[in-house]
C-alpha cells in the first residue's frame, strides 16, 4: 500500500529537503525514524525540494509498505521520535499510483520581509531596512503571469528539462508590519522564488523601473535578475492535489 505523509518543518538546521551526502536533510531524518518504526528500511519521495534553510508549513511525501497501517498511531509514534522542528500532521492511504511530486497540481510559497529589527523573528523573516514602493513591486509581480519561461530565475547548474512554469498568483501584502510575498504556480525552478523576490526588491527601491521585469524574463539570463534573498524568509505554504489521489484501488 502507498501512504502520504503531511508534515511541516522549520528549516534552519537542515540542508534542505533532499538527502545530501555530507549534510543533514529533512528527508534523511524522516527515513531514519520510519525505519525505527518498521522492521525494514523505508524510502520516501517528497513533493519537491526546498533549499537549505527554507521552511515548510505544508509538505507531502509518500512511501510504500506491504502492510495496512494505523495512520493515527503512526503519526503519534513519529511525532514522539522526531526532533522539535519536524512535525507530522497526517498520515493517510492513497491510490497505489499516487505520487507526491508528480501528482501535485499547484504549489504556493511565501517570502517574509521585515522592515524593522525584531529579535523574535530573526530566523523567520529577513530584515530589510531600505524603503520600498509596494505598488511598483505589485505591478512588476503581475508581469510574471504574462510569461511561462523563467530560465532567468533558475540556478544555472540544474537538471531540469524545461524552464516553463505557470504562475497563477504573485503579489505582496502588508500584515502586522511585515511584507509578505505570495506566489502560486504549477511548479517552481531551483532558487526561483528567492531570485524573483530579489528582482522585485530592486524595482521596489527604484533601482530599476517596473518594465525591467519584461527585460529580465525575456533575457533568460540569471545575471539580469536580482540577487537571491536569504533562505530563512522563505516558506513552502501549500501543495495542492486532485481529490482522486485518496480514492483507493478497489474501493
Amino acid at each position: 500500500m502507498r501512504y502520504f505523509l503531511k508534515l511541516s518543518y522549520f528549516g534552519k538546521a537542515y540542508h534542505g529537503w533532499q538527502n545530501q551526502p555530507d549534510s543533514i536533510s529533512v528527508q534523511e531524518v524522516l527515513e531514519q525514524n520510519l525505519s525505527k518504526v518498521f522492521p525494514f528500511s523505508v524510502a520516501i519521495v517528497g513533493a519537491g525540494r526546498t533549499d537549505a534553510g527554507v521552511h515548510a508549513r505544508q509538505m507531502f511525501a509518500h512511501f510504500d509498505t506491504s502492510e495496512e497501517l494505523n495512520c493515527q498511531e503512526l503519526a503519534y509514534k513519529l511525532n514522539s521520535m522526531l526532533p522539535k522542528d519536524i512535525a507530522i500532521s497526517e498520515v493517510f492511504p492513497v491510490r497505489k499510483d499516487a505520487h507526491a511530486r508528480f501528482d501535485a497540481v499547484a504549489r504556493s510559497y511565501e517570502y517574509h520581509l521585515l522592515q524593522y529589527k525584531d529579535v523574535f523573528d530573526y530566523d523567520q523573516a529577513w530584515y530589510f531596512r531600505y524603503e520600498l514602493d509596494l505598488e511598483k513591486m505589485n505591478k512588476a509581480a503581475e508581469i510574471l503571469k504574462e510569461y511561462s519561461d523563467f530560465q532567468c530565475f533558475s540556478k544555472s547548474r540544474t537538471d531540469v528539462h524545461t524552464y516553463n512554469c505557470r504562475i497563477d498568483e504573485a503579489k505582496w501584502v502588508e500584515k502586522d508590519g511585515k511584507l509578505i510575498f505570495h506566489i502560486t504556480a504549477d511548479r517552481f525552478l531551483r532558487n526561483m522564488v528567492r531570485a524573483i523576490v530579489g528582482t522585485l526588491l530592486e524595482i521596489g527601491q527604484s533601482k530599476q523601473p517596473v518594465e525591467y521585469m519584461h527585460e529580465v524574463i525575456k533575457s533568460k539570463d540569471r545575471g539580469k535578475a536580482g540577487t537571491s534573498v536569504p533562505a530563512h524568509g522563505l516558506y513552502l505554504t501549500r501543495i495542492e492535489y486532485p481529490e482522486t489521489i485518496r480514492e483507493l484501488d478497489g474501493i
